[in-house]
């Protein structure tokens, strides 16, 4: 990585129904990030923490579409268009936004922010599609709608502040699929996103997933967004996070995953966010330090 860093952390917890997540980004950051960025002799400048209200200052039921269900929908789209705004004004300032969760809905935010007056590929790194709408989600939780509502799906069409104009689903990746509901599963396979299980990986393996679902996100755009939920890991490696789900990547394949990124991207890896670091649910934040690891990696860490 030769070009600066500006980290932000969003600690949010309103998309998801286990508290705690709102404490990612101080796990994160106290697990190392900025001297391990540092070390690789990268520009890191840490932007703060974005304020964000917390459930017991907003209605859950606010905001909610007549025809569907999302919890505190006004209050993450209050937090996702000062987010974008926030990584805008990183991406005009010639820095590369990194942004730490918080739960997954902030990649809403991320990805308006990046997207603005660019074509924007993204390769997301979860167990779970993120696929639902407010009219399709059996929880409410937005974090489990973020790849929609960034596409304009279900009632998220044409709103200003969740569909990124910027982005196209032939554009878009899923890799270490492992947990999809059926409505969801449903839309994906309907869809122009390409979407990879963790069976493609255990065919294929998961240098050569990353590599296709790099190609894929980087056809044709100005540049890649990659947005790593830690629940890709398996919970054996990273046990904190909301929603685990056996089955997933190795320490090992994480890292890959992430040198690969590195590697294939170069100058077109455009942003990249670390979400879902839950340390109530955490090891000795052993998922937190895990997450400096892989960003790292992504962002040009090597062995030799």
């Amino acid at each position: 990585m030769d070009r600066p860093v500006r980290v932000f952390g969003v600690p949010m917890d309103l998309g998801a129904d286990r508290r705690g997540v709102d404490m990612g980004p101080s796990a994160i950051r106290y697990g190392g990030l900025t001297d391990e960025l540092e070390s690789l002799g990268i520009d890191c400048e840490d932007g703060g923490n974005l304020a964000v209200p917390s459930p017991s200052q907003t209605d859950p039921e606010s905001g909610r579409p007549p025809d569907g269900r999302a919890k505190y929908l006004a209050a993450t789209e209050e937090v996702c268009r000062r987010l974008a705004d926030e990584v805008a004004g990183a991406v005009d300032d010639r820095r590369v936004p990194l942004v730490l969760g918080g739960d997954h809905s902030i990649a809403i935010g991320t990805v308006g922010g990046v997207a603005r007056d660019r074509d924007l590929g993204v390769v997301w790194f979860d167990a779970h599609g993120d696929f639902n709408t407010p009219e399709t989600t059996p929880s409410g939780n937005v974090h489990g709608m973020s790849v929609a509502a960034i596409l304009g799906r279900g009632s998220f069409a044409g709103s200003d502040w969740a569909e990124a104009s910027g982005v196209d689903p032939e554009n878009v990746a899923i890799v270490g699929l492992r947990s999809v509901d059926d409505e969801e599963a449903a839309a994906l396979r309907e869809s122009d996103v390409t979407a990879f299980t963790m069976t493609d990986v255990d065919q294929r393996g998961l240098p050569d997933v990353t590599r296709e679902a790099i190609g894929v996100a980087a056809d044709g755009t100005d540049g890649v967004h990659v947005s790593l939920d830690m629940d890709f890991l398996d919970p054996t490696e990273a046990p904190g996070v909301g929603t685990p789900v056996r089955g997933g990547a190795s320490y090992r394949e994480g890292h890959t995953a992430m040198e690969i990124v590195s590697r294939k991207l170069g100058r077109d890896l455009a942003s990249m966010e670390i979400v879902e670091v839950n340390p109530i649910l955490d090891d000795h934040n052993r998922t937190a330090e895990l997450a400096v690891e892989l960003a790292a990696s992504g962002l040009g860490k090597r062995v030799l």
